[in-house]
């Protein structure tokens, strides 16, 4: 049993045990019997709308699930993309010898045998003849 049908009991049994709304006791028990009717109203129109943001909420929940499915789905396949375009290119990193900050820079970079260092402008060289000997000798290695 609700609280409505509780309450419409309350009314039931003032009204049959004839209370006298004459005497201040009848008053007060009538009043209290109003009151508590109000309320019942005012639970069951919150309750209303308690479902109703339920079900807005749901649909919220849902609209999102399906904007993360489209972004994470969107991001695996940019990480697979990016994945794929760094497996292409390679990339070094050095120490300048001016500021010591970390200098990157890919393979065509290399090939000039020249870099400017971003962070202090410092010109930073490269002989390729030793990298060429380096990698020989790994070759060499490699093959015994």
């Amino acid at each position: 049993m609700g609280i409505s049908e509780k309450v419409a009991y309350l009314k039931g049994l003032a009204e049959g045990l004839n209370v006298d709304e004459s005497t201040k006791e009848g008053k007060l028990l009538l009043a209290i019997v109003d009151v508590l009717n109000d309320m019942a109203e005012e639970f069951a129109d919150i309750e209303d709308e308690i479902v109703d943001l339920e079900d807005g909420l749901d649909a919220v929940s849902d609209d999102l699930n399906d904007v993360e499915e489209f972004l994470y789905e969107t991001s695996d396949d940019e990480d697979e993309e990016e994945d794929d375009e760094d497996d292409d290119d390679e990339y070094f990193v050095t120490t300048c010898p001016e500021c010591e900050e970390e200098v990157i820079f890919d393979e065509s970079v290399l090939e000039d045998g020249e870099v400017i260092c971003p962070n202090c402008g410092a010109k930073l060289e490269f002989d390729l003849s030793d990298l060429a000997n380096a990698t020989a000798k790994d070759d060499e290695e490699d093959e015994d």
